[in-house]
C-alpha cells in the first residue's frame, strides 16, 4: 500500500503524542490505606515516573483533623529535612535519595498520627498533567487495650449473686471483654452470663464449688490485655463470726481510748488542784513583827483585855486615882466572861516609860499573881532593868507589878463575882499557845 503525504503526518503525530505521553511525571502508590499500631512502625509505600534525569522536588504532606495540610517532610537540593515538632525524630525516606521510591517510614506511632497523607513531586524539565504528580494515603493507628480493672459488685456470701465487671480505659477500636475460671477448675462463661460489650460476668446462686480466680481478657484487633479478681464464697455463720470479732475489736478500741481520755482528765484536774492549793498556803515570808517594850517604872499601864485578847490599851501618862469607895473600880474581862474589879493606887511620881505599840506579837500576856497578905499585887516597885536581845528581837521586860489598895481583898473580889484565871500567851504570828 503506498503512503501519501497524509498518512505519513497522521503516523507521525501519533508517534509524537505516544511519546509525550511517556515523558510526563506520573506519582503512584501501592495501597491507598495503611494500618499501623500504636508504639510501632509504617511505612507508606510510593514512587515516581518520568523520563528525567534531573533531582526531583519531594514533599511529604498531613492532613489535620482541621482539613488543614502541613508539611512534615521534604527533600530538595540534596537536603531532606522534617518541618513539624510532631513528627520529629519519627519521619525517614527508605531509600537514600535521591530515588524514584519515595516511601516514608513513620516510627513509634501514635494515636494522633492517624490521617490523610499526601505525596507531590516536582521535576523542572518535566511536568504532571491533572495531579498525576500527586498521590495520597490513608493512615489509620490502632491502640492496644489497656490493663483493664477487675471488680466484684455484692457479698459472696452462699445463695446470693454478685457481679464481675472488666474496663479498659484506652484501646481502639473499642475493645471486646471476655471471662473464665481459672485453673484448678476451668470454665468458660457465655452470653447471657456474660457481656462482651459491658464486661460484666454475673454469677447466681453462689456454692463453696464457684470460688477460684476469675481472668478477664480485653481484646481488639492491636492486641489484648488482661486482669483478674478471686471470688471466695463464705457462709453466713464464718461472717457472723468475722463481724463480730470486727465489732469488738472497734469497741474495744473505743473503750481503750475513752479510758486514756477521763485518765488524762483526772490527771490535769489533781495537778490544778494541786496548783491551787499550793497557792492558798500561807508563806512566813515576812518580816516577824517587833516585840513590844512594856513601860517600866513605879507606875502600872492600865490594860484593858477582853475574851479574845484582840486589844491591849496602855497609857503613857498616868495620873494618880483620888480614892473611892472600892466598888468603883475598872473591870477587866476575862476568858470567861466574868469582871474583876480593882482600883490600883499609883504612885506620886510619874514613872515614865515607853508605851509598846499594839500588836498581837510573839510576847506573852502578864501573868496570874497569887495574892500576897491579902492582896492580888505586890507593893514591891518593878526594877529597871536592861531589855535583852534575842535572835535580833528585843525581849519583853519583866512585868511591874501593880500597887493594888488594901481595901481590894480576896473576898471583895470574890463577892463582886471575879475568877481568876490564867492568861495564855502569843505566838509572833498572833495565835494563842
Amino acid at each position: 500500500m503506498a503512503w501519501n503525504g497524509g498518512h505519513w503526518l497522521a503516523a507521525f503525530g501519533t508517534l509524537h503524542l505516544l511519546t509525550l505521553s511517556s515523558a510526563l511525571l506520573e506519582v503512584h502508590v501501592q495501597q491507598a490505606i495503611v494500618v499501623g499500631v500504636e508504639g510501632q512502625s509504617i511505612t507508606l509505600p510510593a514512587w515516581y515516573s518520568t523520563i528525567s534525569t534531573k533531582d526531583p522536588y519531594v514533599t511529604w504532606y498531613f492532613e489535620r483533623p482541621a482539613g488543614k495540610e502541613v508539611q512534615i517532610l521534604k527533600y530538595f537540593g540534596q537536603v531532606t529535612s522534617i518541618n513539624d515538632p510532631q513528627f520529629n525524630g519519627r519521619l525517614r525516606f527508605v531509600y537514600t535519595m535521591p530515588s524514584k521510591n519515595i516511601s516514608m517510614t513513620i516510627d513509634k506511632l501514635q494515636e494522633a498520627d492517624s490521617g490523610r497523607y499526601k505525596c507531590y513531586v516536582d521535576i523542572n524539565d518535566d511536568i504532571g498533567s491533572d495531579g498525576s504528580n500527586s498521590k495520597q494515603i490513608n493512615v489509620t493507628v490502632l491502640v492496644i487495650p489497656s490493663v483493664p480493672t477487675c471488680k466484684i459488685h455484692g457479698t459472696s456470701y452462699t445463695g446470693t449473686n454478685v457481679t464481675l465487671s472488666c474496663r479498659s480505659s484506652s484501646g481502639k477500636p473499642e475493645p471486646r471483654y471476655s471471662w473464665m475460671r481459672a485453673a484448678p477448675a476451668s470454665q468458660v462463661f457465655f452470653a447471657p452470663a456474660q457481656d462482651e460489650e459491658k464486661g460484666t460476668l454475673t454469677l447466681t446462686n453462689l456454692t463453696s464449688q464457684m470460688s477460684g480466680t476469675y481472668v478477664c481478657t480485653s481484646r481488639n484487633i492491636a492486641g489484648s490485655a488482661t486482669c483478674n479478681i478471686t471470688v471466695e464464697v463464705t457462709s453466713y455463720s464464718n461472717t457472723g463470726l468475722i463481724v463480730g470479732a470486727v465489732i469488738g475489736s472497734i469497741a474495744g478500741i473505743c473503750c481503750l481510748g475513752i479510758l486514756v481520755i477521763v485518765l488524762i482528765h483526772l490527771y490535769r484536774r489533781k495537778k490544778r488542784e494541786s496548783q491551787e492549793d499550793t497557792e492558798n498556803e500561807i508563806k512566813e515570808d515576812s518580816q516577824a513583827p517587833k516585840p513590844l517594850t512594856w513601860a517600866k517604872g513605879n507606875e502600872s499601864d492600865m490594860v484593858f483585855k477582853n475574851g479574845t485578847l484582840s486589844s491591849i490599851n496602855t497609857n503613857r501618862d498616868h495620873k494618880a486615882y483620888n480614892s473611892k469607895s472600892p466598888s468603883d473600880t475598872a473591870s477587866v474581862t476575862t476568858t470567861t466572861g466574868s469582871n474583876l474589879g480593882f482600883k490600883p493606887t499609883y504612885l506620886t511620881d510619874r514613872a515614865k516609860s515607853t508605851t509598846p505599840t499594839p500588836n498581837m506579837s510573839s510576847h506573852s500576856l502578864p501573868p496570874y499573881v497569887v495574892p500576897q497578905n491579902g492582896n492580888y499585887y505586890s507593893n514591891t516597885p518593878a526594877s529597871r532593868e536592861p531589855q535583852h536581845m534575842a535572835n535580833g528581837h528585843n525581849l519583853p521586860a519583866p512585868r511591874k507589878e501593880i500597887i493594888v489598895p488594901s481595901g481590894v481583898t480576896p473576898s471583895n473580889l470574890v463577892r463582886m463575882g471575879a475568877v481568876p484565871v490564867m492568861v495564855p500567851a502569843q505566838s509572833q504570828a498572833g495565835s494563842l499557845v
